[in-house]
């Protein structure tokens, strides 16, 4: 079956779903091409071969400080915070 006959098959059916309204015939072709073209690509797409490997990024080692940070539960130590040489008082 060529394109053409396809979208008008289609038109056709939405056509009769709709109660066989008239004066639609503009929006049921479109709708159709919409339909039938969707259609056409999706059968065009070729299908993942099991034997192609998708390629990855490798990922880079993790330094002792961000391994600290991902991990949940270790807090990050060091020197207090100071302002004008006086340790500033945490508010916990």
């Amino acid at each position: 079956m060529d394109l053409q006959e396809e979208i008008r098959k289609v038109a056709y059916e939405l056509y009769e779903k709709s109660g066989r309204m008239g004066g639609r015939e503009v929006e049921n072709w479109l709708a159709a091409e919409k339909i039938v073209m969707a259609r056409h690509a999706r059968s065009k797409q070729p299908a993942e071969s099991p034997s192609v490997k998708k390629v990855t990024k490798p990922t880079a080692k993790k330094t002792p400080a961000q391994s600290a940070k991902a991990e949940p539960g270790k807090t990050k130590t060091g020197p207090k915070k100071t302002t004008a040489g006086k340790p500033v008082k945490s508010s916990k």
